[in-house]
């Protein structure tokens, strides 16, 4: 299943394994928009190195099926001139990574899952995951990196279980990992944009 592949934890596989999982983005950052980000005057290029990581450790498979998403929200931003993997004529690097963060309790989230699964879904059950965006800025010709920090949040139910307060309904669970991705992103590059190392802003 391939949303198991983007959703490492332990919690929405305990889900994903016992029965018809409902997915909610977290409505925190849901009115996350291009618009917020500040426009510099003069963008440069960029190099961006993109990783998402499960618990600390590096996802390969996940940061492959998240990295357009990531590309497309960074380039639509217009924050930076180009943007590609290779190193920039500029020097400049922006580094992103994803880190995802089970919040509920691991053994209570499987626990809850079997106990869904023998009331036949009349009790019901959710789990949430959380997930921190770091993004570092190296501009060009400088040492020092701008850092910012950027949280979201999935959550899962499971049976009977109601939605979760402040959640946005999503198809699936991909669907679901999807617009975290694109908001926490979008979200990320708001705060950076907002430091004086890229100058002016453009003119409306």
């Amino acid at each position: 299943m391939r949303v198991l592949r983007i959703c490492a934890a332990v919690t929405f596989i305990a889900f994903s394994t016992s029965g018809c999982v409902t997915a909610y983005v977290d409505g925190g950052l849901q009115k996350a928009s291009v618009a917020d980000v500040r426009k510099p005057a003069r963008p440069t290029d960029v190099q961006l190195l993109f990783q998402f990581q499960s618990k600390g450790t590096a996802n390969a498979k996940a940061t492959d099926i998240l990295k357009k998403d990531v590309t497309e929200v960074i380039t639509a931003s217009g924050l930076f001139a180009t943007l590609g993997p290779d190193p920039s004529l500029s020097g400049a690097i922006l580094s992103v990574t994803i880190n995802n963060v089970p919040i509920t309790d691991q053994g209570d989230a499987a626990a809850k899952g079997f106990a869904t699964g023998l009331t036949f879904g009349l009790v019901g059950s959710a789990v949430t995951d959380g997930y921190i965006c770091t993004m570092e800025y190296l501009p060009p010709g400088a040492t020092n990196k701008v850092t910012t920090t950027s949280r979201h949040a999935i959550h899962a139910t499971m049976g009977a279980k109601g939605a979760p307060p402040n959640g946005i309904k999503a198809k699936n669970l991909e669907e679901a990992v999807h617009t975290m991705t694109r908001q926490i992103v979008l979200e990320g590059l708001k705060h950076l944009s907002a430091d004086p190392v890229f100058g002016p802003q453009e003119a409306s």
